[in-house]
């Protein structure tokens, strides 16, 4: 089995405002090799020099697409083999924390800005495997997690 990249932050999230908010977090791992994982091709130009992976997008309205999801998702942490996986969300980065874990990699999920009233779909399933749960509201934390350290503005 390949051996973990020591520093290496696998960085995952879905287009639009996941990716957004997944950018304005990245200057806390400057310095720290990054693997991006996106849903969209088109933002490669936005991270180069670092690499870029695409994932499908999926949702639990479609199970089969989720299914393809979870499979491309593992194949990119058994390749990539990174020390953290870090995601703003959604179904992709469920998987890659879940993933993550599996493979060892310390885990941080931020949850989406949009979600004022409640945790995500992902967000509330991924708590298991995350080693750092966030929200970005103050209402939404709870004992136990997830945990209110700040907006990503």
């Amino acid at each position: 089995m390949r051996s973990r990249n020591s520093q290496l932050v696998l960085a995952v999230a879905s287009h639009g405002g996941h990716w957004v908010q997944m950018r304005r977090l990245m200057s806390a791992f400057e310095g720290l090799p990054i693997h991006y994982v996106s849903t969209t091709a088109g933002v490669a130009h936005e991270v180069a020099p670092f690499p870029v992976s695409v994932v499908r997008d999926a949702n639990l309205q479609d199970k089969v697409a989720l299914v393809r999801l979870a499979l491309e998702t593992f194949w990119i942490v058994a390749r990539t083999r990174p020390a953290y996986v870090l995601s703003t969300g959604a179904a992709p980065g469920f998987f890659a924390l879940m993933f993550g874990k599996l493979f060892g990699a310390r885990t941080i999920w931020v949850d989406s800005l949009a979600n004022a009233d409640c945790m995500s779909v992902s967000g509330a399933k991924v708590q298991p495997f995350a080693d750092l749960w966030l929200t970005q509201w103050p209402e939404l934390e709870i004992s136990g997690g997830p945990l209110y350290r700040g907006a990503v503005l």
